[in-house]
């Protein structure tokens, strides 16, 4: 019976850094240190031979709680909804009216950092409210 207890989530997109960077400003993630005798990440990109540059891009919670986020760029677009999504908890132990505006404070800082805003979902008495919100290249996401 295995015993893994360690996962890492890989997104397919266009743009690996740029998308690295949004997903650690929505979840405060961290860049890995830039590589010795570099200054920025963008400085050791340019320094790769055009078919090495930015093929993936990693971010990592830094409390080493949270999984690490691996951004692969591949040569298709999305194309279908996500089989699979993320659920930002930014409404946890809220409920009713405090939930929503929490939910809606946090859809309004998501949507400046280039996040779209897909719908909202008020609670109906079973379920509590959410919003289905989509990362910059289209990948679909809640905040609850």
């Amino acid at each position: 019976m295995s015993t893994i207890k360690q996962f890492q989530v890989t997104f397919d997109c266009a743009e690996p850094v740029r998308l690295a960077a949004f997903w650690c400003e929505v979840l405060g993630y961290v860049v890995p240190p830039v590589p010795e005798g570099f200054v920025t990440w963008e400085e050791y990109h340019r320094s790769l031979p055009p078919e090495e540059q930015v093929i993936y891009f990693a971010c990592s919670d830094p409390s080493g709680v949270g999984p690490r986020l691996l951004f692969q760029r591949v040569p298709e677009g999305k194309v279908v909804k996500n089989r699979l999504h993320l659920d930002v908890r930014a409404g946890t132990g809220l409920v009713g009216e405090e939930r929503l505006a929490t939910l809606e404070a946090e859809c309004a800082r998501l949507v400046a950092l280039g996040a779209v805003h897909v719908r909202t979902m008020r609670a109906d008495g079973e379920n509590e409210s959410c919003i289905v919100m989509q990362d910059p290249e289209g990948n679909e996401f809640c905040l609850d």
